[in-house]
């Protein structure tokens, strides 16, 4: 019973978890999801620093770690950062350097056809800049920008 609700409230399109996070989900498919987020992220002269393969990594050690629950058909993060944006959210607080670099997901939950992309949410103030740049690499990586 829990299971389900989680899913459903990871699938929203509108900030999940309070002020946790931001999603969206669409129908596309997984690969074409992927492949919007990287080229939204080269498209804004940003270049992906790392991206971690959270699904393939808890998947294959789930029966190590005495598990038999499948978690993701698949879950990516991308993790990037934009040293103009840096600098300038840094030079107003030099302890947002907690949030560098940025990271969007995307995952796909099994037995489901939509793909959820999403983003951590920020802090009033000068990191507001950053979530409206990750917002549009979301959105355009699904055609919604």
């Amino acid at each position: 019973m829990i299971r389900p609700l989680i899913a459903a409230l990871a699938l929203t399109a509108l900030p999940a978890y309070a002020q946790d996070m931001v999603t969206y989900t669409t129908d596309q498919s997984l690969e074409d999801v992927l492949f919007g987020v990287e080229n939204a992220i080269i498209g804004q002269g940003l270049v992906v620093d790392s991206t971690s393969h959270v699904g393939e990594m808890l998947e294959r050690t789930r029966a190590d770690v005495g598990s038999d629950v499948v978690l993701f058909e698949a879950a990516e993060v991308f993790s990037f950062c934009s040293a103009a944006l840096s600098r300038k959210v840094m030079e107003a607080d030099v302890m947002n350097i907690r949030f560098c670099p940025y990271d969007i997901f995307v995952m796909q939950l099994p037995n489901q056809d939509t793909v959820t992309i999403g983003y951590r949410s920020f802090p009033e103030g000068a990191m507001q800049e950053v979530q409206a740049l990750l917002d549009t690499i979301a959105k355009t990586a699904i055609g919604q920008e």
